[in-house]
């Protein structure tokens, strides 16, 4: 098997990274293609109490398992599989299990600092930047965080406020400078689709 083809999805949360990135998924054959959230690699903080954790910035890069990630993707071209983790957003801890990824010819990776990081970035032969307004991320992850993380309302907007905003400012849009392609997810989304696919194809068989 040569070695896998790797895409980064970068971009700020709510932007539509992950609906993107579920896109690619469905556009290729399911034995080609496998998807690591950068959200599983939040590091687990379990020596904290739940009140500590629940405040932690989980925008900043220190708050991520970068090393990890990017020798789980050093193994993956290398042909072999990897423990990838599984990160519970309820309580803000990774669970006891993983899961087994086998390499495939491609490789996708999205989250809000994937191309911040330059090993990261080095990782990847396709880099894409997804954007959208503020406004229109903030209700989207009103929208998730209340309905699949139990966080209530107002401390989706509280923590908006106090981490995610500055942290989007200061390391999130500076990593769309790295990146092959800018999407605008308002207007662009279905054609940057089909053109990812089209640039793909080829390299995946």
């Amino acid at each position: 098997m040569r070695a896998p083809v790797c895409v980064g999805i970068a971009g700020g949360t709510g932007a539509g990274k992950s609906a993107l990135a579920a896109s690619l998924v469905q556009a290729f054959d399911a034995e080609q293609v496998l998807r690591i959230p950068q959200d599983a690699y939040y590091r687990d903080r379990g020596d904290q109490s739940a009140e500590v954790r629940a405040a932690l910035n989980f925008d900043h890069p220190d708050a991520l398992e970068t090393e990890l990630l990017v020798a789980h993707l050093v193994e993956l071209r290398a042909g072999r599989a990897v423990d990838v983790p599984v990160y519970d957003f309820t309580r803000h801890r990774r669970a006891a299990e993983t899961w087994r990824a086998a390499p495939r010819a491609l490789v996708i990776v999205d989250g809000i600092l994937a191309l911040a990081d330059a090993q990261l970035r080095a990782c990847f032969d396709l880099r894409v930047f997804v954007d959208a307004p503020e406004d229109v991320r903030l209700r989207r992850r009103l929208e998730r965080d209340v309905a699949e993380r139990g966080r209530s309302a107002e401390s989706v907007r509280a923590q908006f406020a106090a981490t995610v905003r500055p942290m989007h400012a200061r390391f999130v849009e500076p990593s769309r400078a790295h990146a092959d392609l800018v999407v605008a997810n308002a207007s662009e989304f279905a054609l940057a689709r089909e053109a990812l696919v089209a640039r793909l194809r080829p390299l995946v068989g």
